[in-house]
Formats: structure tokens, C-alpha cells, sequence
């Protein structure tokens, strides 16, 4: 099927759902890459028209990747809730949009409608809003999860402590350990990306971070990102696994490019819900075991985006996510480098789209915000996208000693960031984990995430003994 718009006399003509979606796409270096992007500002446009005058029952009909040879087409249209859907089945693209800025799209309602949308459907509509539409839209959704604490709930934002080490020498990851917590940070998850991926490397880290959350009660949850083949056999010998990670894509071809499919994904999730470590709620066991990543251009750079926009076949990833019920997804937004996000200003652009695109869909999206070295961004670009995403109801984000990943070679947020958020927007810590933070000494009574003055007794001996290393 073609679509078109006409713009003065010229006539702006797209051959396909998929050609409509990258032309409509605000620009940025990924798209350029792939050939997919508008040629000019006035197709741009032309195809943002023209996406808003369709039909949201159009990404019923017709799939920008084929439904027989990709098994995430089939995941989204063959688990597609129509009943969900019915409320806003009239509508078109741009009707969606109007109707997500208006009062009655309240959180509730759209909690409701989550699983009636479809990730081309959440796509199409970001890509005719502005920073302020995603920003005031995504506030209005709320994701909640649980494990060993609550991630999403209002007025809170919680942090990935991530402790990386380009050895992984245990001096150097108790050290930035112990920067993170004492600065408040390690709620949604003390993270670590191993240097050396291994099984019996990634059995160490767990049974190492296992020991400090028994040893000082902490109300959080630990994660190795190895591949999620390693963490099954790491969950066959025994090892504390609290969650599976994984990196994800929005194609069969991209999680191809992995090393994984839906069903492996199925058999990690069994897996880690079979050693039920999670803390019980008053509605059950925790379901959500599962942590996943994701990426703008990582279908490209697998030659596994079958000719569409890479913003599309992101939020399509989230649509995996969100079968698989996780506790934390976040896209490192940054971190794939300027041939698909160029500078800051493609990155912001990016990380509010994606945060956007997985809320609407009803999954806990957290931001890496993040740039590589050569990329033409900086840390204004990052403190600008951070206070976005943290007035945009932002899950979680990053924490790492001074910004700067010394293991990935990346730069992403500090403990000092999140601290920094929290204050401005007054933003709080998950609940058990800031009532840990305050029994503990390092935030002072009260609410707000103010720090206590002085070192905490239970952590003086730690201290003690890292200078003495």
C-alpha cells in the first residue's frame, strides 16, 4: 500500500508502511546510514502529515517486517489485545497523539490500553511530538515492579549502582560498591558487566555481591551482564542468581545476532522464577526476574533492520521486553557511538522517544544516559537529558564512580547525578531501600535523600580495610 501528502504543488509519495515511518523520523545519523531517512526537511515533513492522517488499525494490516519470516512480528500481532485496543481503534496517528496530551489520558487509563498497543503504533506517535510531548505523556504512565524492592512508583527514581572494573579485581568493585551505596545509590540493582565473561567469573561476582546484600541486609537485587546462556549454566551450578540479564533487539535476525531467541529467553525466566529469591508482596511472589537492554542502532550494525528506522525496531524490542515481564529494561542510548545517534542533541532526542515508547507499552524503562568519546556530546547534553527523563517519570538510571565506565570506556551518569535529580525534582529513593539508607546512616531522617554528615559505623571497618589493599 502507498501513502502520500502534498505540500505546495509537490506531491510526497511513500511506497510503503515502512519507507512512511523512516521518512517521518526526525533525523539523525543512523537512518542516514541505513539510506532510509528523508532526503529533505519538506519529506520530512510530508510524511509526518501523512502518518498522522493514519488509521491506527492500519499497523494491524501491515507489518513492517514480514510476519512469516520474523518471530517478533508474530510475538506482537499473535499476542495483540484487541479488547485493550477497542477504546482507540478509531483513531488515527494523529488523533492518538492529541487524545495522550489531554486530561482523560490519565494513568490509569493508559495502564489499561498498554497492552492494546502495538510498538509500530507508540513509534508512529513519537515521531510527530515534541521533547515536551514525550516528556508530559510518559510522566503520565506508571510501570511498577518488584523484587527485593518497588521500582516506578510516583515521586520515586531509583539507580543501577554499577561497579565495573577492567580487571574485576574485588578491592576495586567493593570500592566503587561502597561509593554508590554510601552515596544512595543501588535500588533498582547493583550491576556489574563482567571484564571477563566467563562461567565461573560470573559465579565469583554473583556469590561476591550476594555476600554484601545478606551481609548488610540490602533491601535490592544483584545482576551479572553475561550472556543469558552463561547465566543458566551459572544458575546450574548453584550461583545466587537474583536476575537474568540480556541484551535484546526489535527483529528476529538482531536477537539472532545475539546469540538467543524467545524461547531461550522463556527457559532463563523459568529458571530464575525456579530459585524464587525475589521477597514476597501482598499479591504473590515477585514475577519480575528478568533485565534487559536495549539500543537505537543495533539492528543496524547486525544488517538485521530489514530497511526500517532504527527508532521503529527499537520500540519493537520492547515488545520482547514486555512478554517476558522484567524488573528493569533500559536503552543505553548513547553507547553504540555517533554512526547511529551523531551528538547530543540526537541522543536527547533518542532517550525520550525510547523512554516514551517502552512506557506507553507498560514496561519499566529506565535510560543509560550515555555517550561515547567520539561522539559530538558532552556532559551539558547528558545533565540536560537526565532532568528531562527525571521530570518525565524516568524508572531508574545510572550510577558509576564520576560518570565515567573505566571497564566500557563510556561516560553515563555518577552517584553524584542521581543525587542531584532527586533534589531538584524531588525525586526519592525505592521505598525499602531509602528506609534502609536512613536505618543504615546514610541518609539522614526524614524524607528527601539528604545525606547524613558523617561515615556510618556498619560501613568504617569496610572503609578500613579497602585503604589498607
Amino acid at each position: 500500500m502507498t501513502y502520500s501528502h502534498t505540500i505546495g504543488a509537490r506531491r510526497h509519495t511513500f511506497a510503503s508502511l515502512r519507507e512512511l515511518m523512516a521518512r517521518a523520523t526526525p533525523l539523525r545519523s543512523g537512518d542516514r546510514l541505513a539510506g532510509v531517512a528523508a532526503a529533505s526537511a519538506e519529506e520530512r515533513m510530508a510524511a509526518q502529515m501523512a502518518l498522522a492522517e493514519l488509521p491506527l488499525a492500519a499497523f494491524l494490516n501491515e507489518a513492517v517486517v514480514p510476519y512469516e519470516t520474523d518471530a517478533v512480528t508474530r510475538l506482537i500481532l499473535d499476542t495483540h489485545d484487541a479488547a485493550a485496543f477497542a477504546p482507540v481503534a478509531h483513531l488515527t496517528v494523529g488523533d492518538l497523539r492529541n487524545w495522550l496530551l489531554s486530561d482523560d489520558a490519565d494513568g490509569h487509563t493508559l495502564a489499561a490500553l498498554a497492552p492494546g498497543f502495538t510498538p509500530e503504533m507508540v513509534a508512529a506517535v513519537s515521531k510527530l511530538c515534541r521533547l515536551q510531548d514525550l516528556a508530559l505523556i510518559a510522566r503520565k504512565c506508571r510501570v511498577v515492579t518488584r523484587f527485593r524492592g518497588t521500582i516506578g512508583l510516583p515521586g520515586r527514581m531509583a539507580t543501577r549502582l554499577q561497579p565495573n572494573h577492567p580487571t574485576d579485581a574485588a578491592a576495586g568493585i567493593a570500592a566503587s560498591l561502597l561509593d554508590g551505596l554510601l552515596h544512595g545509590s543501588g535500588d533498582a540493582v547493583i550491576g556489574i558487566n563482567p571484564a571477563t565473561d566467563n562461567v565461573p567469573q560470573v559465579v565469583r561476582l554473583l556469590q561476591m555481591l550476594d555476600g554484601v546484600i545478606g551481609h548488610f541486609g540490602i533491601p535490592t537485587q544483584s545482576c551479572v551482564l553475561t550472556h543469558v546462556t552463561n547465566t543458566l549454566q551459572a544458575i546450574g551450578r548453584g550461583a545466587p542468581v537474583d536476575l537474568v540479564f540480556q541484551s535484546i533487539g526489535g527483529t528476529e535476525a538482531t536477537n539472532t545476532s545475539f546469540g538467543i531467541d524467545l524461547a531461550l529467553l522463556a527457559e532463563a525466566r523459568a529458571a530464575a522464577l525456579s530459585l524464587q529469591r525475589g521477597a514476597l508482596f501482598d499479591d504473590g511472589r515477585g514475577e519480575n526476574v528478568m533485565y534487559f537492554e536495549t539500543g537505537q542502532g543495533s539492528a543496524l550494525s547486525a544488517g538485521a533492520h530489514h530497511g526500517c528506522d532504527q527508532q521503529t525496531i527499537e520500540a519493537r524490542a520492547y515488545a520482547v521486553a514486555r512478554h517476558f515481564k522484567p524488573l528493569l529494561v533500559n536503552t543505553v542510548v548513547g553507547f553504540i557511538g555517533p554512526e547511529y545517534l551523531f551528538d547530543g542533541k540526537q541522543i536527547i532526542r533518542a532517550g525520550l522517544e525510547d523512554h516514551f515508547c517502552g512506557k506507553l507499552l507498560g514496561v519499566p524503562m529506565g535510560c543509560d544516559i550515555c555517550y561515547t568519546n567520539h561522539a559530538e556530546a558532552d556532559s551539558d547534553d547528558m545533565d540536560a537529558l537526565m532532568t528531562l527523563l527525571g521530570a518525565a517519570g524516568c524508572s531508574f538510571i545510572m550510577g558509576i564512580p564520576g560518570s565515567d565506565d573505566i571497564m566500557l570506556n563510556y561516560q553515563s551518569t555518577s552517584f553524584h547525578d542521581a543525587l542531584v535529580l532527586r533534589q531538584l525534582l524531588g525525586l526519592r529513593a525505592a521505598p525499602e531501600f531509602e528506609a534502609w539508607l536512613q536505618r543504615m546512616g546514610v541518609f539522614e531522617p526524614g524524607e528527601g535523600s539528604r545525606l547524613a554528615p558523617a561515615l556510618p559505623d556498619a560501613f568504617a571497618p569496610v572503609l578500613a580495610r579497602l585503604e589498607a589493599s
